[in-house]
């Protein structure tokens, strides 16, 4: 199967945005947002959701979410380079919200680069947050929008990551297998190609990446493994007046 579409009847677009810097330069008529950050934010943040959590407040600074430590009902979160900020009991770890004690919590979360990515989107018609934990899901209701489709990747601090891309083409090769979205960037067509190298064992990613030795320096490798898994839960996070909040769809896998 060739990456670029033969169809030139569609309806929509759907495109990918590797670097979160040139979201200015893809965003004009995109009608949904859908914001990835693999390892590990928005894996968290539909973890969090699976298990119960009620909101997530997205900010920008370890300050904004510190002044949430210890007031009832919420949970203050924040990620620097990989580690918990000092001072704090969570992180961007996706085993923690799964493990931790979130439903019925609100959740404030600042990290190195997804909440950073989300603020840069905030202002989109419709914003939503993607994972290889929501894969069917989320690729299902976006295939029901009649809208004009960004995938727009955290990458690490600015810089384009595999991970995120491949699951962008991941998306994007279930959306132009409807026949009502094309594309029209290189980077689209880039990332189809990425994941259809990477589709048959997602985890290969992983092992290609130069950043798997920080990520085992880190112990990080069991939530690297679990955020490469797909289809957990049907959850789609959706934001809406400034705070993410849980959206389902019919879960079509057991």
């Amino acid at each position: 199967m060739s990456p670029r579409p033969k169809r030139t009847d569609y309806k929509f677009r759907v495109e990918v945005c590797f670097l979160p810097d040139q979201y200015p330069l893809y965003a004009q008529d995109m009608g949904v947002v859908v914001v990835i950050d693999i390892l590990r934010a928005t894996s968290a943040m539909v973890t969090a959701f699976a298990h119960g959590a009620e909101r997530i407040i997205p900010v920008a600074t370890v300050e904004e979410a510190q002044a949430y430590m210890g007031r009832e009902g919420y949970i203050a979160a924040a990620e620097r380079n990989g580690e918990i900020v000092d001072g704090f009991q969570y992180g961007n770890s996706p085993l923690a919200y799964r493990d931790g004690d979130v439903r019925g919590k609100t959740i404030v979360m600042t990290t190195t680069n997804g909440t950073r990515t989300i603020d840069l989107a905030k202002n989109a018609r419709k914003l939503v947050i993607g994972s290889f934990l929501n894969l069917t899901a989320l690729s299902d209701w976006l295939a029901a929008q009649d809208e004009n489709i960004l995938l727009l990747c955290a990458g690490w601090r600015g810089k384009f990551n595999l991970e995120d891309s491949t699951f962008a083409g991941a998306v994007m090769d279930r959306l132009l297998e409807t026949g009502k979205f094309g594309l029209e960037e290189d980077s689209s067509i880039a990332a189809r190609y990425l994941f259809m190298a990477a589709k048959k064992n997602f985890l290969g990613i992983l092992k290609a990446a130069p950043r798997r030795r920080r990520i085992e320096q880190l112990q990080l490798l069991a939530d690297a493994k679990y955020c490469l898994s797909s289809d957990l839960t049907d959850v789609i996070p959706i934001m809406e007046e400034g705070s993410l909040v849980p959206m389902r769809t019919p879960l079509l896998v057991p």
